[in-house]
């Protein structure tokens, strides 16, 4: 696992070293959303029984950070290497298919919590969720962010240039996450819009870290976490095939 080690350690030098993009830029803009919401909503919305509106938006604004900051750390990645050519030079080592697709997917979600965290510190000034259920809290954290790492290796595959990629994600993964419930709960919404959130998978994500923190949410965990890991198993067969078959890599 030599291979694994030095690519992993590289994907981690490669975000760290601008850690003020890439950790920083989206800490703040956390902070900003929940400035503006809270301030808005805090006095005039109660997600649920006995939780202040601020309390409820900050697991979801951490978990929304984490899975942004996920996605484009394996996308962005790829897609340097394919266009600045420097990709050959990890092709060209004698590294496994599983070493490629698990560092590049380990160091997005180390990423991701390191911003999650960030988020979680900067904003505990502003209201203290309550934290009922921790294994929870880590295991949708944890697997959340590596969905959508697959994700984003997936798109770093197939995009071949910058707009594209930009189009993946303004259309696909920015819908996702900000339709998933992390400014309300979907009860509030029509029962037409209640039955579209349930096809988000985002939503279960973002609900099942919630529910860690209150201890109530709007699906079962169980049932979040058995969707959330069903999807991530079906991403990471797709990517670990593209990556065998060196679709837009090697060929």
């Amino acid at each position: 696992m030599t291979g694994f080690r030095t690519l992993f350690y590289k994907e981690l030098l490669r975000f760290w070293k601008v850690a003020f993009q890439t950790v920083a830029a989206p800490v703040l803009t956390g902070l900003l959303y929940l400035l503006i919401f809270a301030h808005v909503l805090d006095a005039h919305v109660e997600p649920y029984p006995g939780v202040r509106y601020t309390a409820f938006l900050i697991p979801g604004l951490a978990m929304m950070s984490m899975l942004q900051n996920a996605f484009s750390n394996t996308s962005s990645s790829l897609i340097q290497s394919k266009i600045t050519g420097n990709l050959v030079f990890i092709l060209l080592p004698p590294l496994s298919h599983f070493e490629f697709f698990a560092a590049y997917v380990l160091a997005a979600v180390v990423r991701g919590l390191v911003v999650g965290l960030g988020v979680l510190a900067v904003t505990l000034w502003f209201a203290v969720p309550e934290l009922v259920h921790p294994l929870w809290v880590a295991a949708f954290a944890l697997l959340g962010c590596a969905v959508m790492a697959v994700l984003g290796v997936i798109a770093g595959i197939w995009a071949e240039k910058f707009d594209q990629l930009a189009a993946f994600q303004n259309f696909l993964i920015m819908p996702l996450t900000f339709l998933s419930g992390v400014f309300y709960s979907i009860h509030s919404l029509p029962p037409f819009w209640q039955a579209v959130s349930h096809w988000n998978p985002v939503f279960y994500m973002i609900d099942g870290f919630r529910y860690g923190f209150f201890g109530v949410g709007d699906v079962s965990p169980w049932f979040a976490l058995a969707v959330v890991s069903g999807f991530f198993l079906a991403l990471a067969a797709l990517a670990y095939w593209l990556i065998r078959s060196g679709f837009k890599i090697r060929h």
